[in-house]
C-alpha cells in the first residue's frame, strides 16, 4: 500500500483506455450514514448504474429509504457476496471493519474493484494493523491508500482503495504537504485538535451519541487511544498528538493543527507549498489567513485549508470537511472516478 505525502497532485486528464461506460456499481452497507450518502451521489452519477444496494447483513429484503425517494427508488437487498462478485465492476464497502476484512479479498480475487470505507486496509504496518484492525490478515494485492489528492497516480490502477478515515483526511490534507516540503522545525511536535459532528460515530446508537448526552456539550475522547492517530502518523511519518472531540452537530469536522516551522518559513511560503501541491486538485480550496469554517463545506466534497504563522515560527493550520462526504462517501466516489479514468469531479459538482 502506498503512503501519502509523496505525490504532487497530477492534472485531471483521465488514464488512457481506462474508462468504463456505465460501470456497474454496488454498495454493501447502504443503510448507514455513509452508505446512504453513496446512494445519493451514485444515483445522479452520469457514468454508473447502481446494480445493487445491500444492507450489512442478511435482513429482510425490500426495505426502502424515504430520504432518497425520487432520487433512488430501488430497494435494499440482503448482503449477497455471490451477486456482488458476479454482477458488478466496482463495489463500495460501507461495512464494519471485520466484515470488510473478510469480504474485500474475496471480491478482489473475483476481479471486482473495491472501494472500502472501513478502516480494515488503511494501515500498512502489520503490527499497527494487528492492534487496531485485528480481523485484517493481510493487504490484498493492489491495495492503495485512497487520499485522492496525494495518491492519485497509484489509485488509477488500484484493485482495492482503502478510503481514508474522516479525521485523517482533514488532518493529512493540511499536514502532508508541509511535512513533505520539510517546513517543520526539527524539534516541532505535531498536535491535531479535531472536532467532529455526531454522525462521525456511525449510525449505531450509544450512550455517547444520545441526544441528551451530547446536546449543549463538547467532549474529548479517545486520547492516546484512537485508531485514527495511527493513520495520521503513517501519513506524516512520525508521532502525532491527536485529540478528537465530539460536538453537537450532525456533520462536519474542523481540525486545528499546531506545529512549529523553521524561523524563515513565512505565511507566503506556506501558501506556495500548498499551491504547488494542490494546483490540480479541484476539491481543495486554500483560504489562507481567513480560516475556514465547517458551514463552508457542509454537504460538499471540498476540503478548505487556512493557516496563520507568527514571527517565532509558531503555526496553526485549520482544515474543514464534511465527514460524510469528503470524509467518506464523496471521497469514495472521487476515488472511483480516478479508478475508471473519469474526471474526478464527475457526479460531485
Amino acid at each position: 500500500m502506498h503512503t501519502v505525502g509523496h505525490a504532487v497532485a497530477a492534472p485531471l486528464a483521465p488514464a488512457a483506455g481506462a474508462s468504463i461506460a456505465r460501470a456497474r456499481v454496488a454498495i454493501a452497507g447502504a443503510t448507514g450514514y455513509a452508505g446512504q450518502e453513496l446512494l445519493r451521489l451514485l444515483a445522479r452519477h452520469p457514468a454508473v448504474t447502481i446494480a445493487a444496494a445491500m444492507s450489512s447483513g442478511t435482513g429482510a429484503p425490500g426495505r426502502r429509504l424515504p430520504s432518497l425517494a425520487r432520487i433512488w427508488n430501488g430497494e435494499i437487498e440482503p448482503l449477497g457476496v455471490e451477486r456482488l462478485a458476479r454482477d458488478t465492476d466496482v463495489v463500495f464497502l460501507a461495512l464494519p471493519d471485520s466484515a470488510a476484512a473478510e469480504l474485500a479479498p474475496r471480491l478482489v480475487d473475483a476481479g471486482v474493484r473495491v472501494v472500502d470505507l472501513s478502516g480494515a486496509f488503511r494501515l500498512r504496518e502489520a503490527g499497527e494493523r494487528a492492534r487496531w484492525y485485528p480481523d485484517t490478515q493481510a493487504l490484498p494485492t493492489g491495495a492503495v491508500y485512497g487520499l485522492t489528492e496525494l495518491n492519485r497516480s497509484a489509485i488509477v490502477d488500484a484493485r482495492l482503495v482503502a478510503n481514508p478515515g474522516c479525521y485523517p483526511t482533514a488532518a493529512l490534507l493540511a499536514l502532508a504537504p508541509i511535512v513533505e516540503a520539510g517546513r517543520l522545525a526539527r524539534s516541532s511536535d505535531i498536535v491535531v485538535d479535531a472536532k467532529s459532528g455526531i454522525s462521525g460515530a456511525g449510525k449505531t446508537p450509544s450512550e455517547r451519541t444520545h441526544f441528551s448526552e451530547c446536546h449543549g456539550s463538547v467532549s474529548a475522547y479517545g486520547v492516546f487511544d484512537h485508531r485514527h492517530a495511527a493513520e495520521i502518523e503513517q501519513g506524516v511519518g512520525g508521532p502525532v498528538t491527536f485529540v478528537p472531540h465530539l460536538v453537537p452537530l450532525d456533520r462536519g469536522i474542523l481540525a486545528t493543527m499546531y506545529v512549529r516551522f523553521e524561523r524563515d518559513v513565512t505565511a507566503d511560503i506556506v501558501a506556495d507549498t500548498f499551491e504547488r501541491t494542490y494546483a490540480g486538485a479541484p476539491f481543495v480550496r486554500l483560504v489562507g489567513t481567513s480560516l475556514p469554517e465547517i458551514k463552508h463545506v457542509a454537504h460538499t466534497n471540498f476540503c478548505d485549508i487556512g493557516w496563520r504563522v507568527d514571527t517565532s515560527g509558531r503555526a496553526v493550520l485549520v482544515s474543514v470537511i464534511d465527514n460524510l462526504i469528503k470524509g467518506a462517501a464523496g471521497q469514495a466516489v472521487q476515488n472511483m472516478n480516478v479508478m475508471l479514468g473519469l474526471d474526478e469531479r464527475t457526479g460531485l459538482l
